[in-house]
């Protein structure tokens, strides 16, 4: 299985700062502010597709370029959008590294996803596991 690199041009949106209060039925609901959903659409276009997507458990390194010093780090819209584009589901995201950066003319998102391989398969099946102690007590 091979890594992935790809740049997702435009100013990366905030999923916890970016929701809206409707009222369904009565009950008031959160849903995506019209930014965030016009997000997902520019995402949408530039994102590949692979065939088949990427299995197993995953580590993303995200380098995010704002436009402004405004925003909050939030990848958590960008791990959405790739669901059934790049992985399954982004509950495949064991190891997240994600860096803020700032670049006025040219906001954008460099996205790496690389496979690792799973704890049992990094200790080897016959591998001794190191055993913790437990921390003495002191009074």
């Amino acid at each position: 299985m091979a890594d992935i690199e790809f740049t997702i041009l435009g100013d990366t949106i905030s999923k916890a700062n970016n929701r809206r209060l409707i009222t369904v039925r009565g009950s008031p609901r959160f849903i995506l502010s019209r930014r965030a959903v016009d997000y997902l659409k520019l995402f949408d276009q530039q994102c590949p597709v692979l065939d088949p997507l990427l299995t197993g458990d995953l580590q993303a390194t995200l380098l995010i370029y704002y436009g402004t010093r405004r925003p909050d780090l939030d990848e958590s819209l960008i791990l959405d959008a790739m669901q059934g584009k790049i992985y399954e589901n982004d509950r495949q995201i064991k190891i997240k590294y994600v860096h803020w950066g700032l670049d006025r003319g040219n906001p954008r998102a460099i996205i790496r996803i690389v496979p690792i391989p799973s704890v049992e398969e990094s200790f080897g099946d016959g591998a001794k596991r190191p055993k913790l102690k437990k921390p003495k007590k002191t009074i």
